[in-house]
């Protein structure tokens, strides 16, 4: 704990922080569409499962620094490129994320209209597996992130700790915005397709920056706010009244 003294390990922990919840925000867009297929009593406590299941893995990865970082180590090659540990995970949890992105998006747009929609069927154990599998691929590059960013264990696992804390008390309003909105949560449906594309890509060694890909998803936003934004109903305009007409007597 000798780094809670040092200032550069004060200003590597608030790096960090802030990147961790950068590279949070898919999960928690994930968790909150996931959790709504439990019942409603329950859904709160699927999100808070879901992000514990994160940090735990997070914490158990950085403890386990050496394991992960010889995931990097190539296993075999294939048409001459070499894969690792890392990339088969990310080509996995790629197209977890692209199936089961489509299937949402195949629910939310015909599932309905027979009166029959899958979603909604998935018991809590099921989503809790499911949160725990895309946990697994997202703490992968959240850990290397924080390996490359940050030398002291401690503070690597208190920026990790602090940003999921954070997350837990986002998810609410932000599972409550997508929920509210269906427009938003097409949209967020689109950047998980958006995300696991960009995994697979990785996998296969054709790095994206991760700057292409904010940029994409911050634009949407700012988009979908004007529409909403456009939806809401107006106000009616204000009526000026004219000048009283003074009252004769008599």
């Amino acid at each position: 704990m000798d780094w809670i003294s040092r200032p550069d390990a004060w200003i590597a922990f608030a790096t960090l922080t802030v990147l961790e919840l950068v590279l949070g925000i898919d999960n928690i867009v994930f968790i909150s569409i996931l959790s709504e297929k439990v019942e409603e009593s329950r859904q709160r406590l699927a999100r808070l499962v879901g992000l514990g299941v994160a940090m735990f893995m997070r914490v158990a990865l950085l403890f386990s620094i050496s394991w992960v970082m010889s995931l990097t180590r190539p296993l075999f090659d294939v048409l001459g490129h070499p894969f690792s540990g890392r990339d088969l995970i990310l080509v996995f949890g790629g197209l977890f994320l692209l199936a089961k992105a489509t299937r949402e998006i195949h629910d939310k747009l015909e599932g309905d209209e027979h009166g029959h929609s899958t979603a909604g069927r998935a018991t809590f154990a099921s989503v809790i597996a499911q949160i725990a599998v895309l946990d697994l691929v997202f703490s992968l590059d959240s850990v290397i992130t924080a390996v490359g960013m940050a030398d002291d264990l401690g503070v690597m696992v208190a920026a990790v700790v602090v940003a999921v804390l954070f997350m837990m008390v986002a998810a609410e309003p932000v599972s409550a915005f997508v929920t509210r909105h269906p427009t938003v949560k097409m949209l967020a449906l689109s950047f998980l397709l958006l995300i696991g594309m960009t995994l697979m890509a990785e996998g296969l060694g054709q790095h994206i920056s991760k700057g292409y890909i904010y940029f994409a998803m911050g634009f949407s936003v700012f988009v979908e706010s004007l529409n909403l934004r456009l939806k809401k109903p107006k106000r009616d305009p204000i009526h000026l009244r004219g000048p009283e007409m003074p009252v004769e007597n008599g």
